[in-house]
């Protein structure tokens, strides 16, 4: 069970006292599940839908606040780069660097990761198949970095909706990278009317499928109160609600584990 993992926090930071209190929230579900969690929040969200959406903090202000996180409460860290020139600075704090979905193909982006020497998330792009992963996983281990993830979102299915193929998280494990789920973006309901809805009541069921298939990795997007979150609000959990399926995600994980072990 070692090799299991929760990426887990809000959208994007919306404030330091938020964060923390998040974080400090995290750190006593990672204790009591005796589970890791790596804590995740954006310091830009630059792929909005409206140009009126709240975007975060900036690099400096956002970096200086996950490194609080990491001083406080020593989690692993992962945050998501949108352009080449931010991989530097950003893998010099976290431990993690995030490819959004709608990036996974932008070669740059994905060097530059890579040249960091931190594991590199690869979110798979709504628009990709799974067997065309390794392409970008091949990018970033071109600069001598093996350290790769592959996060499944879902796939678009028509206009403003997602579906997820679970065939495609077996397809990816088969590459020899950890495969981890984002719950919270497979239940987004893209783009409608200038903002984005969700199915979050369809997350943990999804979640259990994810984690009887055999991923690595669970990505949540959580809250304290994710009705007034400034970011994807519709498919953000509370903590109470995420801290509930925990337990029965990680049993999942056990009986897959032992079957993969005695298969």
């Amino acid at each position: 069970m070692d090799k299991h993992y929760f990426i887990a926090g809000p959208c994007v930071i919306e404030s330091e006292k938020i964060v923390m209190d998040i974080a400090e929230h995290l750190k006593k579900i990672s204790e009591k599940f005796n589970i890791e969690i790596i804590f995740k929040a954006s310091f830009d969200k630059a792929n909005r839908t409206s140009v009126d959406s709240f975007r975060g903090p900036g690099i400096d202000e956002g970096l200086r606040i996950l490194s609080k996180v990491k001083e406080a409460f020593g989690f692993r860290l992962t945050t998501d780069i949108h352009v080449p020139e931010q991989a530097k600075a950003v893998g010099g704090v976290v431990d993690v660097v995030q490819i959004p979905a709608f990036l996974c193909r932008q070669t740059d982006i994905l060097i530059e990761a890579g040249k960091t020497g931190k594991v590199v998330n690869i979110k798979k792009g709504q628009f990709v198949a799974p067997w065309d992963m390794k392409y970008a996983a091949g990018k970033v281990e071109s600069t001598g970095n093996k350290k790769v993830w592959l996060t499944e979102r879902g796939s678009m299915f028509g206009y403003n909706n997602l579906v997820v193929d679970f065939r495609g998280m077996r397809i990816m494990k088969e590459f020899g990278y950890p495969v981890v789920y984002d719950v919270t973006h497979s239940m987004q309901l893209p783009s409608s009317n200038g903002s984005s809805g969700g199915t979050k009541q369809y997350a943990k069921w999804l979640a259990f499928s994810a984690a009887s298939i055999g991923v690595d990795g669970m990505f949540f997007e959580v809250h304290k109160n994710p009705e007034k979150a400034l970011s994807d609000s519709a498919v953000m959990l509370d903590l109470e609600s995420f801290e509930s399926i925990v337990y029965t995600i990680i049993e999942h994980w056990r009986i897959t584990y032992s079957y993969e072990e005695n298969s």
